[in-house]
């Protein structure tokens, strides 16, 4: 699955040096692949240790991970939405991702210019949700213009989208963004799926703070966590300098060592990419031999059939049963053959839905 994470937030909050240590190590340190498939988009993988578990147990000839992309979207200005700074660019960059990774700035530092002069996380953020809005709202405007002529003819489809087009404008008329209307997903996908608004897609944003604030945050971020706890959305605390250098360490040992220096479990970074793996909906399933232990990427709520078709679509259409055992139990048993004999292992049907972690073997006929 190619599902994207677009970077953004103003110039100079810290976006390039996230990226750039996103695409220099995260992977690495945790030999991992890395690789660019284009000047902006990184692929990592997705750090897993239910995958290391695994890979302990099995010795498989070869581990697969799951992936997904970072877009680095260059910083937003105000009065992007009229074209300001690339604006159109940018906004079209955005447009394309499924997710938004929002960076905002809430450390101080005389060497870094602030594009609006001062440290304020908060008014960051809304200068980059106007910007949004009000391209989404031309959006908006542009779409009930060619519905209404439709719904004054008697066209009973068009009548009902005209009507969710015009509770998205008030929303964004009211300085909201289009995802904090709760509306049923099926009218939702009829009124704006192909318009793509940009402030409907999920959002979970960084705060970028200096070394001393990165393992309790500071007084800035928690002014950005207050500002958006009524979204529900996710908010990592890191330092992006510091994750840069993280990123650059090769060796395992001297990896550890760095991080237990500053009294982290983990990078920073392994946190924001497990989080935008889950603002993307996505879960992970595996299946397991000596040939190979694989991570596979799904989309939560799929059942077995579907899932069995990222392996291989005659997965899907020849789909027979599935024989599933869960993670917890093949590390309690440590083999298949035990957990088979434990009955443990159950067999399911085509309504099964996969849940996170299963580990699948699939029978199918073509």
């Amino acid at each position: 699955m190619s599902l994207q994470c677009g970077i953004v937030g103003l110039p100079n909050v810290g976006k390039s040096t996230l990226f750039n240590a996103i695409s220099t190590g995260v992977a690495e340190a945790a030999n991992y692949p890395f690789c660019t498939i284009e000047p902006n988009v990184g692929v990592v993988t997705v750090p897993d240790e239910r995958l290391d578990v695994l890979t302990g147990l099995v010795k498989p000839q070869k581990v697969i991970p799951t992936i997904m992309e970072f877009v680095d979207i260059a910083g937003l200005v105000k009065g992007a939405s009229q074209g300001a700074g690339l604006g159109n660019k940018f906004l079209a960059n955005i447009r394309e991702v499924d997710a938004i990774v929002h960076v905002v700035r809430c450390f101080q530092d005389e060497n870094v210019v602030h594009v609006e002069g001062r440290v304020d996380p908060v008014f960051d953020k809304e200068i980059i949700d106007a910007e949004l809005q009000l391209k989404d709202l031309e959006s908006v405007e542009k779409k009930i213009q060619k519905l209404e002529k439709a719904a004054r003819t008697g066209d009973a489809k068009a009548k009902v989208e005209l009507d969710v087009l015009k509770q998205y404008k008030g929303v964004l008329e009211s300085g909201q963004n289009a995802r904090s209307l709760a509306i049923d997903p099926e009218l939702k996908e009829a009124a704006i799926g192909d318009i793509q608004l940009l402030t409907a897609k999920p959002v979970l944003y960084v705060a970028n703070v200096d070394e001393t604030a990165m393992l309790t945050g500071n007084e800035y971020s928690e002014k950005l966590r207050e500002a958006v706890k009524h979204e529900g959305a996710e908010v990592i605390v890191l330092c992006a300098a510091i994750e840069s250098q993280i990123a650059e360490i090769e060796d395992e040992e001297e990896h550890e060592m760095f991080l237990s220096e500053y009294g982290l479990k983990e990078s920073g970074l392994s946190k924001l990419i497990r989080a935008s793996y889950a603002l993307l909906n996505l879960i992970t399933y595996f299946t397991a031999g000596v040939k190979e232990v694989r991570a596979w990427t799904i989309e939560k709520g799929w059942k077995a059939p579907k899932s069995a078709g990222v392996i291989h679509t005659d997965f899907e259409k020849g789909f027979i049963r599935a024989e599933v055992i869960k993670i917890a139990d093949f590390e309690k048993y440590k083999s298949e053959a035990a957990v088979k004999e434990a009955g443990k292992m159950s067999v399911e049907g085509k309504e099964y839905v996969v849940e996170d972690g299963d580990i699948m073997h699939f029978r199918f006929n073509v």
